[in-house]
């Protein structure tokens, strides 16, 4: 039986919330919702591209502070706010994980926490033996 370890970033909203930024069981992890909050505020307004590229940034952190890479990652989850800029968001998730090729999908939601944020992102992943 494998523990479940629970990672927190310490983040404005995980006490409030309750939940952790990773949570790893075995060979198992999964990273919850990451956005481009930087030290409580959202940075690049409008740049769907950028925010992207720090939520992503956030996404990988997370998985390296419980000991998984990129490469390990099974599945991602984009929502985005605005689905005409799709490719935006794409391109950047093809720059992290393009050789890896999880599974994944892109959502389009009405709005995320903050009236800022325009992206979104989780994901599994599964450690190699």
């Amino acid at each position: 039986m494998s523990t479940v370890q629970r990672i927190g970033s310490g983040g404005p909203w995980e006490d409030v919330v309750g939940y952790s930024r990773v949570v790893v069981a075995g060979a198992q992890a999964w990273v919850s919702g990451c956005t481009a909050t930087v030290d409580g505020a959202v940075v690049h307004p409008g740049d769907v591209g950028g925010q992207a590229r720090v939520a992503f940034g956030v996404l990988v952190d997370a998985l390296a502070s419980a000991g998984f890479s990129p490469a390990d990652v099974v599945r991602t989850r984009m929502y985005v706010t605005d689905t005409t800029r799709w490719e935006e968001v794409g391109r950047v998730h093809g720059e992290v994980f393009g050789a890896v090729r999880p599974a994944t999908a892109m959502i389009g939601v009405a709005s995320l926490l903050h009236p800022d944020m325009l992206v979104e992102v989780e994901a599994d992943a599964v450690r190699s033996a």
